[in-house]
């Protein structure tokens, strides 16, 4: 059974784990938290509570560390909310309001604040972009085997591709070729428009010169903007986390940033717990990894998520808040769905 007491105890536990990584025993608590109970009344809860599933006990200590259960009834039911910090506001409030960005940049800005500040990986899910039209294609030569590909869709959602050739391609194939696309392929949809590339095979082949390089280019680019929209900052950061230090845990973990439907698909996993906090953001913990997301929403369409990835020992409240702050900020850059007022 719960008590005051006991969660009082189960409380401090998971404070000072998450700030020492190190097990946690009853005189610990005793000296650091101020508790009026005896050693061997803490030691009892301690059992009880590891009987429950919210404690587990470390095979190098006599202390105890929070299970996933146990995080999952912490972050449900004794998070502070304590809000933002204010330092940490003005940061990113002012990363926003100090340029002029489209909403892949905003998401990247997001990813790369939250990971300096929380010193972790994040990570955003982008709007899902196959839906939408293409609206025009911007091609940047850098020299005769390297460009840049800009797409534009109906919304104003940009993606940016680099197209490297294994020969020389003239610019004038590259000039033909982006009028004919943008000419043939204007209001089709992501998702058709590498099926829409078979169509335009005979008129590219009669018009340019090395069109087997670029519709190669071209079609791998458009089956990317309509399936790829999952993007990390910051993956070595992992490295620094003592969870982590197992090299084998730490290739699976390196493995799974390279699988972009384990993120999408994660919260279904039979290994996955999920809650989702009174504030509204999103928690999973799937092996030793927890996963804090937040959604915005771009338009009443599309909408995104950001995440910070991470330990399960993790400063929830403070990620919790830097994370949806920032998820209202994309939305307040977007004015969307009406949202300016927030």
């Amino acid at each position: 059974m719960l008590t005051p007491r006991r969660i009082e105890i189960f409380k401090a536990i998971v404070d000072e784990f998450i700030k020492t990584a190190e097990p946690v025993g009853s005189k610990t608590l005793q000296q650091k938290y101020n508790l009026s109970y005896s050693s061997a009344t803490i030691r009892n809860d301690m059992m009880v509570l590891e009987d429950m599933g919210y404690l587990e006990k470390t095979h190098t200590s006599s202390g105890r560390v929070p299970s996933t259960l146990g995080y999952k009834f912490y972050c449900e039911n004794l998070l502070e909310n304590s809000g933002i910090d204010k330092r940490m506001e003005l940061a990113i409030r002012d990363a926003f309001e100090a340029s002029n960005m489209n909403i892949e940049e905003a998401v990247r800005q997001s990813c790369a604040i939250l990971s300096e500040m929380t010193n972790m990986t994040t990570g955003a899910i982008g709007p899902d972009s196959s839906e939408q039209k293409l609206e025009h294609i911007k091609l940047f030569p850098i020299d005769s085997r390297h460009c840049v590909c800009v797409f534009i869709t109906n919304t104003g959602h940009t993606e940016t591709r680099s197209f490297r050739f294994d020969e020389d391609v003239p610019f004038s194939d590259l000039e033909t070729c982006t009028d004919i696309l943008n000419q043939r392929l204007r209001g089709i949809r992501i998702c058709d428009l590498a099926k829409a590339m078979d169509h335009l095979k005979p008129e590219l082949s009669s018009v340019v010169q090395r069109h087997d390089l670029l519709f190669t280019a071209f079609v791998k680019a458009f089956v990317r903007f309509a399936s790829d929209n999952v993007y990390f900052s910051g993956k070595d950061r992992m490295l620094y986390q003592p969870e982590f230090e197992d090299i084998n845990k730490l290739k699976q973990l390196m493995s799974m940033f390279d699988d972009v439907s384990v993120w999408k698909k994660m919260e279904n996993s039979q290994n996955a717990l999920a809650v989702t906090t009174k504030r509204g953001a999103q928690l999973t913990w799937y092996n030793d990894l927890a996963i804090v997301r937040s959604k915005f929403h771009v338009n009443d369409q599309e909408t995104g998520e950001l995440m910070v990835v991470g330990p399960s020992r993790m400063n929830y409240d403070r990620i919790i808040a830097m994370i949806d702050y920032a998820a209202r900020m994309i939305e307040k850059m977007y004015n969307a769905g009406g949202r300016d007022n927030e």
